[in-house]
């Protein structure tokens, strides 16, 4: 019988703002380690040292632990992050999200989705066809929570990533996350790009195309970035979607497709 978990999640603040967040799913034996380099990881950040973290661990029983597979991954090479935001644009246009709504999306993202021009610290729920915003805290949105990999999958993500120089934590977490949100059948489609400055990747996920990374959508420097989650708004239970979001624990055992870089072609 497969045994607990914990959950542990980090949260840290520097000058009274958001500055990252991270988790794990961990057996007891490697709970104190992964709490450690969570909080390592909050005093190492890009944008500063953390003044305030806070750590949560929950006890998580096998029978609340679903099993789940990544999304496939694929790369397209642009020229800069104007081309980049371009093809991201056509990919979402193509699974269905109205234009409207990309717009929308892609410009609170450039200029900060939170109410005080900064970056969310959670997602914002947007409606596929009209682009209006569903969250109901527009500073926190919704956070996409418990998840991780089990030990083989990572080691086969690692090992599969390495071969095409994507082996980071951006690149593993965004693609754990993005595979949870695209479990719920009533998501369309993400898009996310990095509010750390000196990352300047982005990504569009969807169950039709996968994990469609690209290397630049937006500057370097830029500390504005965020993510869209896509949503029917048509019948929507908004509240199960986010029960599901932040609370159901998914465990991927079994990795997508990792396919190699090409050039975006406008």
């Amino acid at each position: 019988m497969d045994e607990s978990l914990y959950s542990v999640r980090m949260h840290s603040r520097r000058e009274n703002r958001h500055l990252s967040g991270a988790e794990r799913l961990v057996g007891p034996a490697d709970l104190e380690t992964a709490a450690a380099a969570l909080v390592l990881r909050a005093l190492e950040h890009p944008r500063g040292r953390a003044e305030e973290i806070r750590l949560a661990v929950d006890l998580v029983p096998p029978s609340a632990i679903r099993r789940g597979r990544l999304l496939d991954l694929r790369t397209y090479r642009v020229r800069n992050y104007q081309q980049g935001r371009r093809a991201a644009r056509r990919l979402l246009l193509d699974v269905g999200v109205a234009e409207a709504a990309v717009t929308s999306a892609m410009d609170w993202i450039a200029q900060g989705a939170a109410p005080d021009g900064r970056a969310m610290r959670g997602a914002m729920l947007i409606d596929a066809e009209s682009g209006a915003r569903l969250e109901d805290d527009p500073a926190r949105g919704v956070r996409a929570s418990r998840m991780d990999l089990t030990a083989t999958a990572e080691a086969e993500l690692r090992a599969r990533l390495g071969e095409q120089g994507l082996d980071n934590p951006h690149v593993r977490e965004a693609l754990v996350l993005a595979s949870k949100v695209l479990a719920v059948p009533e998501v369309l489609a993400e898009l996310c790009w990095s509010d750390d400055p000196d990352y300047t990747a982005g990504y569009v996920a969807s169950r039709e195309l996968g994990y469609v990374r690209f290397p630049q959508l937006k500057p370097l420097g830029e500390e504005r970035g965020g993510r869209a989650f896509f949503v029917c708004g048509a019948g929507l239970d908004q509240a199960g979607l986010i029960a599901f979001l932040e609370y159901a624990v998914l465990l991927f055992d079994r990795i997508g497709t990792i396919g190699g870089a090409e050039d975006w072609r406008d």
